[in-house]
């Protein structure tokens, strides 16, 4: 009798610690930013979480999906610009998972193919545009390649949110050449800023010439002012010829004191 209790409670024993075990195998925490992709005997059946959830060892199965921002940087990549120029770009993307159902069943390692796609794609987008373009509009560039990639990506439950280019790396002879370019065009606008200045002070003095050919007696005046400028120089000797219009008074003056 004592053997038979003993056996029983050997059995029970047993059989309580398998049933906690097996509750315990079957219960699942997820965080509030995970979400479980649940599959009854290799079936979808639904997306669970956040919270307790309770998963059928044997029965069923849960595949854990982080839904926070990942930040995938991308391995610099050989770029041959329109303009026929090698140079190698790298960039950082910015993406998360939206619907973590066609995350996982429609494409085998997402974070994987995110990040072959994306480079890819940053060769052909930027590989479309001259290198000038390259250095001067990434803003417009990064909205682009962004674009590309949210589009090929929804298929499979992904956002891409924003796409960074980082480093554009250049060899030494395009940077000298970049150089030079630049030095070139500095001057060619300090020239054309000359000749502008040039210009202007052409039309200012044809202005004053017309006010003086109206008014006689400021040129004269004007004249005079020359010759007191010319006459403060003492270290040179100056022959000035004095026209006949500007004596023509003063000599008209000497001959009424005489008279």
């Amino acid at each position: 009798m004592i053997g038979e209790l003993t056996g029983m409670f050997s059995f029970g024993l047993g059989f309580f610690i398998l049933a906690v075990v097996l509750l315990a195998s079957s219960l699942r925490v997820l965080r509030e930013y995970e979400r479980g992709v649940v599959f009854l005997l290799g079936r979808f059946q639904r997306v669970m979480g956040p919270g307790l959830i309770v998963v059928i060892p044997g029965i069923q199965q849960m595949v854990r999906v982080d839904l926070r921002i990942v930040v995938l940087d991308v391995p610099p990549q050989d770029v041959i610009t329109r303009d026929n120029v090698s140079v190698k770009v790298n960039a950082v993307v910015y993406f998360r998972v939206v619907d973590p159902q066609l995350a996982i069943i429609q494409v085998a390692n997402f974070l994987e193919a995110t990040s072959q796609l994306s480079q890819t794609t940053l060769r052909a987008v930027l590989g479309k545009h001259e290198l000038d373009e390259l250095l001067s509009e990434r803003e417009k560039l990064n909205i682009d390649i962004q674009t590309v990639l949210d589009q090929q990506t929804d298929a499979w439950g992904i956002k891409v949110s924003n796409v960074e280019i980082k480093h554009v790396d250049l060899n030494e002879t395009m940077v000298r050449a970049i150089a030079q370019q630049a030095e070139a065009e500095r001057a060619r606008r300090a020239k054309v800023i000359h000749a502008e200045g040039e210009q202007q002070a052409a039309e200012k003095l044809l202005e004053a010439a017309a006010v003086l050919s109206q008014r006689p007696e400021a040129m004269q005046l004007r004249y005079l002012q020359t010759l007191t400028q010319v006459a403060g120089d003492k270290s040179s000797t100056i022959v000035f010829p004095v026209p006949m219009d500007v004596l023509g008074p003063i000599l008209e003056a000497a001959k009424k004191l005489k008279g």
